[in-house]
């Protein structure tokens, strides 16, 4: 298998030159911008590249013109930019857009950067809610029920339990094994072990899901600069390929949803996958979005790593743990590293991480005889399961 096959002919390869998370958990005194700041100086740091390689720049979330004011504080001056925002689906989409540029030749080297202080501004009361997305246009329908973005995905969750036997005992395996890969990430903000009874016992928020079935509240960025082939020579570590990638947007209101036990990763999964030139039982590990429990165990099903239906089957016995069959969310994900919002980023820097043999020895995944990974999978979702990016990386 070529891990240059997703690659059109006449077309550069786009290669991942430097990732880095900022301070992330508790960041009590940084703004928003000093997070982006923070996570692009190290993130080309770790690429070995002086910043005026810089021509393409992505950000979203944050002021009134992403990424033109983002830009501006970082000092940058991008000849091509995007400003895509669809949740936490966002950073994928870009990763696949800036992917595009690279190949085509519109841009060279491309920095997608996230920060925000989602937790510090709600303890400070610099806001009251987390995330709203407001009452206009067709969410004007749903809104004056009560129909809250968390009762979306309860609702959603409720149907595969229906339809497919789902137990809840299943879901709470997801946030049991996430807390598990946690245990050996030093920046994760919650490393303690729960069990399924302690999940299931806890208080409720919108049924079927408790609170450990939700992820975390933290502050904290990160970024991920993408470059063309040209400058692998220059780089301070072994480049990870962008292999293939895929994108899709499903709906805005429930009414519209076909199915709930579909999410738009059935598409954008298949066409990355098409794209890379490989299969899911090629890959090696896999970081999906996390916002709930019931949200990994569809997209495990989406992106084909089990049948439709069978994804309650699929997360027993450890099959996400580190040392399991495929490992997911080796940081520990949303439900226990970090969520500052949209983090979707956070994905791409693990997958990367863990592409390079970086992750550490407590969480280091090795396939069977020792060897490092060569394949991962990014897979974003964004809203209600309305958007989704898929990213297929392979080792250099």
């Amino acid at each position: 298998m070529s891990l240059t096959s997703g690659t059109s002919a006449g077309q550069r390869k786009v290669a991942v030159a430097g990732v880095a998370l900022s301070d992330c958990g508790r960041v009590d005194e940084a703004t928003p911008y000093a997070l982006h700041a923070q996570a692009a100086r190290r993130a080309l740091v770790d690429s070995g590249l002086d910043r005026s390689v810089i021509d393409g720049f992505a950000s979203a979330g944050l002021g009134a013109l992403a990424p033109v004011e983002v830009a501006e504080y970082l000092g940058l001056r991008p000849t091509w930019v995007d400003s895509t925002a669809v949740g936490g689906a966002t950073w994928e989409v870009m990763a696949a857009h800036a992917a595009d540029a690279i190949a085509a030749g519109h841009a060279n080297a491309v920095l997608l950067v996230y920060g925000s202080t989602a937790r510090a501004d709600i303890k400070a009361k610099r806001r009251t809610a987390n995330l709203s997305f407001g009452a206009r246009g067709p969410l004007q329908f749903e809104v004056p029920y009560g129909h809250s973005l968390i009762a979306k995905y309860a609702m959603a969750a409720r149907r595969h339990q229906h339809q497919y036997g789902t137990t809840l005992e299943q879901l709470a395996q997801v946030a049991v094994q996430a807390r598990a890969n946690a245990a050996g990430n030093p920046d994760a903000m919650y490393r303690e072990p729960i069990t399924v009874d302690e999940v299931l016992s806890g208080p409720m928020i919108a049924d079927p899901f408790t609170k450990l079935h939700c992820c975390i509240r933290s502050d904290g960025g990160c970024a991920v600069l993408l470059v063309a082939e040209d400058h692998v020579p220059d780089l301070a570590k072994r480049p990870v390929w962008v292999l293939g990638s895929g994108t899709a947007v499903s709906h805005t209101t429930m009414s519209e949803w076909d199915d709930f036990t579909v999410s738009p990763a059935a598409v954008s999964g298949r066409l990355a996958f098409q794209r890379a030139g490989v299969r899911p039982a090629e890959i090696d590990l896999a970081e999906i979005y996390d916002a709930f429990t019931y949200m990994t165990l569809v997209t495990l099903e989406d992106l084909g790593f089990c049948a439709k239906g069978e994804g309650g089957a699929f997360v027993e016995r450890g099959r996400l743990l580190r040392d399991g069959e495929l490992p997911v969310n080796t940081d520990g994900g949303g439900l226990a590293a970090c969520h500052p919002g949209m983090r979707g980023l956070f994905l791409l820097v693990e997958a990367v991480r863990q592409l390079r043999g970086e992750a550490g020895p407590d969480r280091q995944v090795r396939k069977p005889g020792g060897a490092l990974p060569q394949l991962a999978v990014a897979s974003g979702t964004g809203g209600w399961f309305c958007s989704s990016g898929t990213v297929v990386l392979g080792a250099g």
